[in-house]
């Protein structure tokens, strides 16, 4: 969040980057970068940025494990573009807005498993929704007290 108007709010940018192992049982993050073209369009909050699709590190060979990407504003859960299958390159997505909420999505693509929306709060994960698999190509959250 301290990248340049990362907490500009409706004139902000979203930075992307990705979280990755050495295999040394330690995990890195990528450089955080907004990968496109500003999308400064007001009240409707859409920005974007693109997920890098691989990282280089010239202590050895990282396995991409999650991509994250920040929002400008808060609260900001995550729209229907960070959940739908075809915007998902990696296992996990992380989002985070500028109140510092962090939200994480399993997809489980490929999988007769749920999606899986979570919440950090109190440095624990906790489910707030799933993703029938009928509904991964859309991204439809149901709350978990819904089910």
């Amino acid at each position: 969040m301290s990248q340049p108007r990362a907490r500009d709010r409706d004139y902000g940018q979203e930075y992307c980057g990705v979280i990755y192992s050495l295999s040394d049982g330690q995990y890195y993050a990528s450089m955080p970068s907004p990968l496109g073209e500003p999308v400064p369009v007001g009240p409707s909050k859409q920005k974007k940025c693109i997920p890098p699709r691989y990282v280089v590190d010239a202590r050895g060979r990282p396995v991409v494990l999650a991509d994250f990407h920040s929002h400008p504003w808060a609260p900001s859960p995550m729209s229907a573009t960070d959940r739908i299958a075809a915007t998902q390159v990696w296992s996990i997505r992380i989002q985070f807005d500028n109140a510092c909420t962090v939200m994480k999505l399993v997809p489980h693509l490929g999988s007769s498993l749920p999606g899986e929306v979570y919440v950090r709060t109190e440095k624990q994960w906790s489910l707030v929704g799933i993703i029938r698999p009928a509904d991964k190509r859309y991204g439809i959250v149901i709350a978990v007290d819904q089910n």
